[in-house]
């Protein structure tokens, strides 16, 4: 992924995307840089519109958001059991919550990588 992010420096900065641009980035971002996956990179981008393509990309909506908002509308109006769901989705939520102190006890949560 470093090796986008560093294509995508370069564009926003005008300069030219070729290899040693390329590896200049990455080395100073103390990446290990492999030049294999950085002459497959120039070339995956020698004819692609990088501003067309990041467009694109930001105007696309995120997939699990639009279906995670249905299912929610579609449960409440399905029948009048709604009392029912309420209950059993903060009981998800409870036991949720109990997870989370459980992975904390036993060291697996995520601050355990960054200290």
């Amino acid at each position: 992924m470093e090796y986008v992010y560093a294509a995508l420096i370069l564009h926003e900065s005008g300069e030219e995307l070729n290899e040693d641009n390329i590896t200049s980035v990455l080395e100073a971002a103390g990446v290990d840089v492999e030049e294999s996956r950085v002459k497959a990179l120039v070339a995956a981008l020698e004819d692609v519109d990088i501003e067309d393509a990041v467009e694109t990309a930001a105007a696309a909506p995120a997939a699990g958001g639009a279906a995670g908002g249905a299912a929610g509308d579609e449960s409440e109006s399905a029948d009048e059991g709604g009392d029912e769901d309420e209950e059993a989705e903060e009981e998800a939520a409870d036991e949720d919550e109990g997870d989370d102190e459980d992975e904390e006890a036993s060291g697996e949560g995520l601050g355990d990588l960054f200290g």
